[in-house]
C-alpha cells in the first residue's frame, strides 16, 4: 500500500483570481460610491478588507501544503510527514507488531493511530470522519495482507 494524504483544497489558484477579482472590484466600487458622498477615508477602508481578504487565502493555502505518505510493505510501515513549517519527519515500523486504532463510536475526537509498543503516531488529522474509517479499513487490510505476504514468501 501506498498512500498519500493532503487536506482537501477549498479553491483552485483560478478560482482565488476570480474571488480577488470580484473582492477587488466590490471593494473599488463601494469605496468610490462612498467618495462621492464625501466620505474619503471609507476607500481606505475597504482597500484594507480586500488585503485582509487576500492574506487570510493566502494563509489557508499555506496550511493544505501539508503531507503524509504511509507505505506499507511486508516488513514496515514508513510514515512521511511534511507539515507546512519545518523540516521532513520519517518514521519506520515494523508491519509485524503495528497497529491501526480508530476509536468508535467516531467522534471529532476520534484519531486514527499507528500504534508500535508504547508509542502511537495521529495520521489524516485533516481528514474527515468517514475518510478516517476509511483510511483505517484500507490500513488493516494492507497488515492483513503484509502478514500473509511474510509467511508465504
Amino acid at each position: 500500500m501506498d498512500a498519500v494524504l493532503r487536506p482537501n483544497q477549498s479553491l483552485s489558484e483560478r478560482g482565488f483570481a476570480i474571488v480577488m477579482a470580484i473582492v477587488g472590484v466590490v471593494s473599488f466600487a463601494t469605496g468610490l460610491m462612498f467618495m462621492a458622498l464625501g466620505a474619503i477615508p471609507v476607500i481606505g477602508f475597504f482597500g484594507l478588507d480586500a488585503l485582509l481578504f487576500y492574506f487570510l487565502f493566502r494563509s489557508s493555502f499555506r496550511k493544505q501544503r501539508e503531507e503524509t505518505r504511509i507505505i506499507v510493505t511486508a516488513k514496515e510501515i514508513q510514515l512521511t510527514h511534511v507539515p507546512t513549517k519545518g523540516e521532513e519527519k520519517r518514521v519506520s515500523l515494523p508491519s509485524a507488531f503495528a497497529r491501526i486504532e480508530l476509536s468508535e463510536p467516531l467522534t471529532p475526537d476520534s484519531w486514527l493511530r499507528i500504534e508500535y509498543g508504547k508509542k502511537a503516531y495521529v495520521i489524516g488529522r485533516f481528514l474527515t470522519l468517514a475518510e478516517r474509517k476509511s483510511l483505517a479499513e484500507a490500513l488493516r487490510a494492507a497488515l492483513r495482507n503484509s502478514k500473509r505476504e511474510r509467511h508465504f514468501s
